[in-house]
């Protein structure tokens, strides 16, 4: 049987993206880690893009932000990168906003309408035009909605309390972003995802959007059609996320270096003797790596 590409081998290391964008028609490209650090743009990341374009690429962004994917491409350009640059942009508040909104999956269909929220004020957008109302009283949900933390100051122990509150109902959970840890502007904080992990550990239930679960890859390939898989290149900075669901989808992939894996790796570049280590025990490896999503 032959093994897929991400993990009959090991993964090349590339000084750019240049040197294998000839073979793809399609990228995913991971936001957080590779094009912005969520206070500004890498060095190089703007440039890559754009040469993308001029290369007649077709360039769709794929990423974890539990809001709107309007939100997201709003924010996005705030920071620089503006929306000339990919064709679309998919995010994972977008796919819970859509299932929310139909409420036709045999997993909503369980849910009452009233949620108790883990969510920062700046995901409110999430809630526009669902039919769900908020309550402060986990005792009068009947859901968990997990957008994530208001910001570095909140660590996962003030939440324990709650969780085991909420398994003792066996309240299920919606995780709308399964990232565990995000690295603002160069402090780590952790996301909704380390959240929804601690409640499976406590055996709560948890339905995920987005990366690396299939549904949201389903999506972007239909926004790529008619490129086949072989021809599309995802683009990421986790293991946990945009390499396994990459993997899963049965595409390529370029691991960027310099993104969440940076304090793990020491920063010393494509070879880099730990990334041996670092890939012990995933069952998907990359196609490539880089130090940076640079051209």
């Amino acid at each position: 049987m032959t093994e897929p590409a991400s993990t009959a081998s090991a993964p090349r290391s590339l000084a750019g993206l240049r040197e294998i964008a000839a073979g793809y028609d399609g990228y995913l490209i991971d936001l957080w880690g590779v094009i912005h650090d969520g206070v500004a743009p890498y060095a190089g990341a703007i440039d890559c893009l754009a040469a993308l374009r001029r290369a007649g690429k077709r360039v769709v962004i794929l990423s974890n932000a539990p809001r709107r994917a309007a939100e997201v491409r709003e924010r996005t350009a705030a920071l620089g990168v503006d929306a000339t640059l990919y064709e679309d942009l998919v995010s994972s508040g977008e796919e819970t906003w859509r299932d929310l909104a139909a409420w036709r999956d045999p997993f909503y269909a369980t849910l009452g309408r009233r949620f108790y929220p883990i969510m920062a004020r700046r995901d409110l957008g999430m809630l526009e035009g669902l039919a769900i109302e908020p309550v402060e009283d986990i005792d009068r949900a009947s859901f968990i909605l997990n957008t994530g933390v208001a910001g570095p100051n909140d660590r996962l122990p003030a939440f324990e309390p709650l969780l085991d509150r909420a398994r003792a109902r066996d309240l299920p959970m919606i995780c709308a972003n399964p990232d565990l840890v995000v690295i603002r502007g160069g402090v780590r904080e952790i996301c909704a995802g380390s959240i929804a992990e601690a409640y499976e550990r406590r055996g709560g239930r948890v339905r995920y959007h987005g990366k690396p679960h299939p549904g949201v890859y389903a999506r972007c390939l239909e926004r790529l059609a008619p490129i086949p898989a072989a021809r599309i290149l995802a683009i990421g900075d986790s293991l946990r996320t945009d390499i396994a669901g990459a993997g899963g989808a049965g595409l390529d992939s370029l691991f960027i270096l310099d993104g969440i894996h940076a304090e793990e790796l020491g920063g010393t570049g494509t070879g880099n003797p730990r990334l041996g280590t670092l890939f012990e025990g995933w069952p998907h490896r990359p196609t490539a790596l880089a130090t940076r999503f640079v051209w």
